[in-house]
């Protein structure tokens, strides 16, 4: 599977467990398989549901803010990829 890399985590919110990612190299959907990789991370999971603005969307384009749920902690600074085969 090749990857592609579509932006980074710039906050995390513990308590819902969503992680706020700045879309900056490619667009994002919700049934897009990720991986989120950094230091200390490293997992991969499929978008079940993302937000802007506390609003459901079903798609994200280069320059928007999303919330993603995440099955695991994530750290600001952490890269964000799209896995595609």
């Amino acid at each position: 599977m090749d990857r592609v890399k579509v932006g980074e985590v710039f906050k995390y919110y513990s308590k819902p467990e969503v992680a706020a990612i700045r879309l900056s190299d490619g667009s994002l959907r919700v049934g897009d398989r990720i991986q989120i990789q950094g230091a200390t991370t490293d997992f991969s999971q499929v978008v079940e549901s993302m937000e802007i603005e506390r609003e459901k969307v079903d798609d994200a384009q280069i320059g928007q803010e999303v919330g993603v749920r995440t099955g695991e902690r994530v750290r600001p600074g952490d890269r964000v990829y799209k896995l595609v085969e």
